[in-house]
């Protein structure tokens, strides 16, 4: 039986192949299964003790147990059945976003293949937490990682502009021109925020990964470093980082520089594998 991984780091080119390990996931289903039955008896006690309340004109739970002109919904304070069905709903996603984050897949995914994930979780059909579901889930997802993380690279590439000279339809080139990443006003440069921000960070997860290092956390990732370094030097147009240099324009548009053409082969050797026949045949060593 799989181990399940308490490591963030992403097992693509890592090395590692257990799909997660260290947690207990009997202990999860454990856990999970005696905390919603405590759950159900305390709805059920509470349902008792308003019939009580209420039978000697004291009201019920929602009057006299919520803060006064503050009656929010309380899913304690509904019947069993209806309550049990929605805590269990937001106790399942809870419980399938961490094992997510531990798991490392998180950080193959590009920002469409998360948003998917995410958006599948807000849904009223969530698998139930369960061992088989676990295991199930989780071989799926590591038999298909690297598909995942090839998928991350082609998009970044398939949503570049061909427009300039720079971006070639065959391949990742030295520099890569991206538009509307940038804007700028009487108070000097600031980077947009949306899908070509997405785009930067996936482009940095991409390089991490395949120089087999961790993915920086989303609280200090390219975008966050630009952002900061923009808000400290408005007027600057040129941002050093480990993997790339970009310089960027009023117009938008940033020009992205590639530091290390050994990262920039293996990942044009991936759009050579999705695209066929678009890359020159490489020569053989002489």
């Amino acid at each position: 039986m799989p181990a399940l991984s308490t490591h963030a780091e992403p097992e693509v080119l890592t090395g590692q192949h257990d799909v997660i390990c260290s947690t207990s996931i009997e202990r999860i289903v454990t856990v999970r299964q005696n905390t919603l039955q405590q759950i159900e008896g305390v709805i059920n006690q509470i349902a008792e003790i308003s019939r009580l309340t209420q039978s000697i004109g004291g009201k019920t739970a929602l009057d006299w147990a919520m803060k006064q002109d503050f009656r929010c919904g309380c899913w304690l304070m509904e019947k069993t059945e209806t309550a049990m069905k929605t805590i269990t709903c937001n106790l399942d996603r809870s419980i399938w976003r961490d094992l997510m984050k531990k798991s490392g897949m998180l950080s193959l995914m590009d920002a469409q293949a998360r948003d998917q994930w995410d958006r599948n979780l807000e849904g009223d059909d969530i698998p139930e937490i369960s061992e088989a579901n676990i295991l199930s889930t989780f071989k799926q997802l590591h038999n298909s990682k690297g598909e995942v993380f090839e998928r991350g690279v082609i998009n970044v590439f398939r949503h570049l502009s061909w427009n300039y000279k720079s971006n070639s339809p065959c391949s990742f080139g030295r520099k890569i021109i991206i538009n509307n990443m940038m804007k700028y006003d009487k108070w000097g440069y600031g980077l947009t925020w949306g899908w070509r921000r997405d785009q930067l960070v996936d482009l940095e997860r991409m390089l991490h990964l395949l120089d087999g290092k961790p993915v920086p956390d989303n609280r200090a990732d390219i975008a966050c470093r630009l952002s900061s370094h923009i808000q400290q030097n408005p007027h600057c147009q040129n941002f050093d980082d480990e993997y790339v240099s970009i310089r960027y324009f009023q117009k938008g548009s940033a020009h992205v520089t590639f530091k290390r053409p050994d990262l920039m082969e293996k990942m044009n050797d991936i759009i050579a594998k999705h695209y066929p026949g678009m890359l020159a045949a490489k020569k053989p060593d002489s």
